[in-house]
């Protein structure tokens, strides 16, 4: 997109629809490759369900009510934001935006969020200069959350599984790059951090840093509703 705009859409990427009844449709716009799902090992752990992302809206540019989640810091790039629920180009406008569906700040799964590096207030705009270490703090109505910056990673522009879930605490900031183009993206990794000042997550259970880097097999499973369906404004 120009402008430096956030947005991430198919290509080659394949998207894992799955419909309310819980069966799942793979939509790919181009040829794109899937791992065969690994055999799961025995055992009586039940777990939570994880979060599933919403499919970006089909127009990116669709009108999207204003909803502010809370705030966004990023002390170490003279960052404070409120931030917004939506990824379209309407919602990350205003600011740093939210991918519905993706976790909140503080739980279980993966917080997603876009913003502009060169556009409007280009909230992201120094988001390479993030270290391993630097904290990010999220504001909401369920509190204040702390994450640390684990490292940054380029990805293709096509690489939707940034977006991905896992049984760890952690958020994934995301932009163009460079700054103006929308062939890649720069992704910041981030995970939680305790009242302690810890990481609540062993190293372990996260997933790997350069999880979306690989040149093919782009598939995230997402909610086959658009998450825009009804909505006014």
């Amino acid at each position: 997109m120009a402008g430096g705009a956030a947005l991430l859409v198919g290509g080659g990427a394949a998207w894992r629809l799955v419909s309310n009844d819980g069966t799942t449709t793979t939509v790919a716009d181009s040829p794109a490759t899937t791992r065969p799902s690994p055999t799961p090992a025995a055992t009586t752990e039940t777990r939570p369900p994880l979060p599933i992302p919403a499919r970006p809206p089909d127009n990116p540019y669709a009108p999207t009510p204003q909803v502010v989640l809370g705030t966004l810091a990023i002390p170490r790039i003279g960052l404070s934001a409120e931030l917004q629920e939506g990824i379209t180009l309407t919602a990350i406008n205003r600011g740093p935006g939210h991918w519905p569906g993706s976790a909140m700040p503080g739980e279980l799964g993966n917080v997603v969020v876009a913003g502009h590096r060169t556009t409007y207030s280009h909230p992201f705009r120094r988001l390479n200069e993030l270290q391993p270490g630097d904290p990010v703090t999220f504001t909401t109505a369920s509190g204040a959350f702390t994450y640390q910056v684990r490292g940054i990673v380029i990805v293709d522009g096509q690489a939707i599984d940034i977006a991905a879930q896992a049984y760890a605490r952690t958020a994934t900031l995301f932009a163009c790059h460079p700054p103006g183009s929308a062939a890649q993206r720069i992704v910041a990794k981030l995970q939680l951090l305790g009242p302690d000042g810890r990481p609540v997550d062993p190293d372990g259970v996260l997933p790997a840093l350069d999880a979306g880097t690989q040149a093919d097999d782009h598939t995230l499973l997402m909610k086959n509703t658009d998450p825009l369906a009804g909505a006014g404004g």
